[in-house]
């Protein structure tokens, strides 16, 4: 059976054309059945544009769209008609099997959240970035879906991303990390000592390598780090600003003189296979682990390239059943806390 995609065509700084596109790259190149969800005469005219009449691209109508900036609770209430509620809808009745937007992430999580529901034995939903490092790639979460978060809550994101590591990047032993002040044993405030210590008497399983640091983000020390959403989300967009400021001091450097000119012409290719390398549109999106059904969400900026990625991680979701895969580890770490404390996750 083919899986179909439900692709929010309003969702994004260029929407629909960038969604639209994406979407049908995915439906040529990749065999991905998409619905575009959105304002059908919209959609159309960018199928129109694309010369795209596959028979893997299917519309389905939504008159609202919810702004970028528009606050989540109003999404809520006013526009049920939106093309981010109409697609999580078409996924709750099983005409799509997973979700994916470059939208508003308040609104999305917040319209998922009522729409879809959590995985059982889930608190809390996590973003997961998937990130470069200097071995192979990284799952760092939480990196914006919560605020304020317990211990417990910190176990449950351990699991979610080291079960979305080995089944979706494909590492065999994922070295799990929680983000720190410091490495060495006991380093850190009582959350995260709490967390190591969960951690350490209920998931024997896991491959836990205790405190890591900011400047292991991207050391390949750890496979997955883990961290509150609050660290996470101001951190990333650190993060996101020094290689944006690095990008603008090395143009400058190259304009300063004939030699810097000629030199990055003999560097070109070093340049593109960089830009590649460390560039979201190679990630597609952000899954948000927890809900009950795949979810991804992508950079408001995400050119086309970024939204065929997304669907295809929508797809290996999917069909790697990683919502299955989380229940059921989930489950038994609940059994495990409630015999050692009484205490579930």
């Amino acid at each position: 059976m083919t899986l179909r995609i439900a692709v929010d065509a309003m969702g994004g700084d260029h929407a629909p054309s960038h969604a639209v596109e994406g979407a049908v790259r995915a439906a040529r190149e990749d065999g991905i059945h998409v619905v575009l969800v959105g304002r059908e005469d919209a959609i159309k005219a960018e199928l129109r544009r694309l010369n795209a009449n596959d028979p893997l691209v299917d519309v389905v109508h939504a008159e609202d769209v919810v702004g970028m900036h528009e606050p989540a609770v109003l999404s809520l209430r006013r526009k049920k008609r939106s093309s981010i509620r109409i697609a999580a809808n078409l996924v709750k009745a099983g005409e799509a099997d997973a979700f994916v937007s470059a939208g508003n992430t308040g609104a999305i999580m917040a319209n998922l959240k009522v729409t879809l529901g959590l995985l059982e034995g889930v608190s809390r939903p996590a973003l997961a970035a998937v990130l470069p490092s200097v071995k192979a790639q990284s799952v760092w979460l939480d990196v914006g879906a919560n605020v304020d978060t317990r211990p417990s809550h910190l176990v449950q994101f351990a699991i979610m991303g080291w079960l979305y590591s080995r089944r979706i990047l494909g590492v065999e032993n994922p070295r799990v990390g929680i983000l720190s002040i410091g490495e060495e044993e006991g380093k850190g405030n009582e959350t995260t000592r709490e967390v190591i210590r969960r951690l350490r008497e209920t998931t024997k399983e896991i491959n836990l390598i205790g405190n890591v640091e900011g400047r292991d983000i991207f050391s390949g020390r750890a496979d997955v780090i883990v961290c509150d959403g609050f660290i996470g989300n101001v951190t990333l967009k650190a993060i996101e600003a020094v290689t944006e400021t690095v990008g603008v001091f090395l143009r400058q450097e190259i304009e300063r003189n004939w030699r810097s000119r000629l030199g990055a012409m003999l560097m070109a290719g070093a340049f593109k296979r960089f830009k590649r390398r460390v560039s979201y549109e190679e990630f597609g999106g952000v899954p948000l682990l927890g809900m009950n059904a795949a979810a991804i969400i992508c950079h408001g900026h995400s050119s086309p390239r970024a939204i065929q990625t997304a669907v295809r991680v929508a797809r290996d979701y999917v069909e790697n059943r990683v919502n299955d895969r989380i229940r059921t580890e989930l489950a038994r770490v609940a059994a495990a806390m409630d015999a050692s404390s009484g205490e579930q996750p």
